[in-house]
């Protein structure tokens, strides 16, 4: 039996975040503040939860904060919470697309680190311009890749790096789901509403929402670069402003080929994230709603598959794995990862520590901006009539 790991909790002393964004009907929101609280490193200390104060109101009461650190907007707190004797040490953006980049950018000149949800911003010039901010103020700044936390994906990725595939040659990539096969952006449903519309999700909905997972995980794992792209992305739902299914043909740098298919219109498909890796060697595959298992297949050798807390696994994966095998690790887990490696490098570096390779093995903004360049360049192929783009 692998055990898994066994950090005190009491290492770290507890760091303090703001939240703007997450209030009533947020799925995100809610994930995030319980991955945050898995671990125990960090504690909520203020918020702005909506746009209607209300509804702030009533999420802080529910979490037991104080009334005198909820915000009628974002540029309240942000402004005020700069000022506090017990000024939070980050803030996490969880609200719509359209306001990731105005916040995040306000927080970095205040001089807070940033966790933002993705896609980063709603274009790539002005996803650089926060890259550029936090460079430059010398801030760390997390974008919530959910997927990349988890164990197995560590392990994977390790595997890759060690040569054990051979040079990559082809990857297959899709993530289908069903729940917008249907127009209940119009029956009030508020996830979908804001999704649909290009004034609050930018210019792609299914490639920006889910799509972009693709591109992320695809090269966190082989470090492949993307040459060109040609992509259609279609509107199956009837008056539906932005896509709602795509297929995407990748070439990468050296000749490695890929093919993305990413919808929200795939009847029979909850959240069915995949992803294939081909070499000249060997191949892996992994499938989010069974995260806990990898099959890894060579030429030479029988075909693996792979058990977290079961198997052996790299240093970096198996200090990841949180309880032993058959008892599974979810979507929780794995947004709890980012966290707990995001906080790690905080606290030290609010220490003056040098961060390691490992400290810093959460998404960086700049894969922020890389996936916010992947959703332009998918539209741009597709509204030109799904050519080949270079990237």
């Amino acid at each position: 039996m692998i055990e898994g790991q066994k950090e005190s909790l009491s290492q770290i002393p507890q760091l303090k975040y703001a939240m703007i964004g997450g209030g009533t009907g947020s799925f995100i929101g809610d994930v995030h503040r319980k991955a945050i609280a898995m671990d125990g490193k960090a504690r909520l200390v203020a918020g702005c939860f909506s746009r209607n104060y209300e509804d702030t109101l009533k999420t802080g009461e529910t979490i037991r904060l104080d009334k005198s650190r909820l915000y009628r907007n974002y540029d309240e707190l942000l402004k005020a919470e700069a000022r506090h004797p017990d000024r939070p040490d980050f803030i996490v953006i969880v609200t719509p697309n359209d306001s990731h980049y105005p916040i995040a950018r306000q927080a970095l000149e205040l001089g807070f680190p940033v966790v933002c949800d993705k896609p980063l911003a709603t274009s790539s010039s002005l996803a650089q311009e926060l890259a550029d901010l936090a460079r430059q103020k010398g801030l760390l700044f997390c974008v919530t890749y959910t997927y990349s936390g988890f164990p197995i994906i560590k392990h994977l990725r390790w595997l890759i790096s060690q040569g054990e595939l051979g040079t990559i040659r082809f990857v297959a990539g899709e993530y289908p789901q069903e729940w917008l096969a249907t127009l209940v952006e119009k029956t009030g449903q508020r996830q979908a509403a804001w999704r649909t519309d290009p004034a609050r999700a930018g210019i792609s909905n299914c490639v920006g929402d889910i799509g972009t997972h693709l591109e992320h995980m695809v090269s966190y794992l082989t470090g492949l670069e993307i040459e060109a792209l040609c992509a259609r992305l279609d509107h199956f739902g009837e008056g539906r402003p932005l896509d709602d299914n795509a297929s995407i043909m990748i070439n990468f740098k050296g000749g490695a080929t890929g093919l993305y298919w990413c919808s929200q219109i795939a009847i029979g498909h909850d959240n069915g994230f995949r992803v294939r890796i081909y070499g000249t060697r060997g191949a892996v595959e992994w499938y989010q709603e069974d995260p806990n298992h990898a099959k890894i297949s060579y030429l030479d050798r029988p075909v693996a598959y792979l058990s977290r807390g079961r198997d052996p696994m790299c240093p970096r994966a198996q200090s990841l794995s949180r309880i032993p095998s058959g008892h599974n690790e979810g979507y929780f887990e794995a947004f709890a990862n980012i966290y707990s490696t995001f906080l790690t490098a905080l606290d030290k570096k609010l220490h003056g520590q040098e961060l390691t390779a490992d400290d810093l093995d959460f998404p960086q903004v700049e894969e922020g901006v890389r996936g916010v360049k992947f959703i332009e360049k998918c539209v741009e192929s597709s509204e030109k009539g799904a050519i080949w783009v270079r990237f």
